[in-house]
């Protein structure tokens, strides 16, 4: 991608999560690649769990995210959207405010599933406090005539 389409991209996929959970959340996404999406939050009140430490399902959907998006800037010819099939996190630290970063990365490009995983980091000192892996189901349209159901 040239910097013209990485930019209406990234303007893309902001307008898209308006409303959404992303867009609630506050995630910014700061570049986006075939194959590489790259995003953030600023931890905030309501990242939070009430034990005060980022919540673990904040980390899950900032890293799920943006496997999604990384996913459906990298489709193969004719496939339309994706579901996401299974997904597992390791968290091995957090913070409690600051900037989070997320870097997913594609790992198996197939024409039926894509395989993502994802680092999440404490943006100030860089540490990483999760690790994520997910398997995204690619979906195509139905010819008409071929539906076996």
């Amino acid at each position: 991608m040239n910097d013209d389409n990485v930019q209406n991209a990234l303007a893309r996929l902001a307008a898209d999560q308006e409303g959404t959970l992303p867009g609630l959340l506050g995630f910014r996404w700061t570049d986006v690649r075939r194959g590489e999406i790259r995003g953030r939050l600023e931890v905030e009140k309501r990242h939070l769990a009430p034990t005060g430490f980022l919540h673990a399902a904040t980390v899950v959907a900032l890293a799920d995210t943006a496997c999604g998006y990384g996913c459906l800037e990298s489709l193969p010819d004719g496939a339309t959207g994706l579901a996401t099939a299974e997904l597992k996190a390791n968290f091995i630290g957090t913070t409690r405010e600051g900037g989070v970063t997320c870097t997913a990365r594609l790992v198996h490009g197939g024409r039926t599933t894509q395989l993502w995983d994802a680092e999440v980091k404490e943006e100030r000192l860089g540490k990483t406090i999760a690790l994520f892996r997910c398997t995204q189901i690619l979906l195509y349209r139905r010819v008409a005539g071929l539906d076996r159901s």
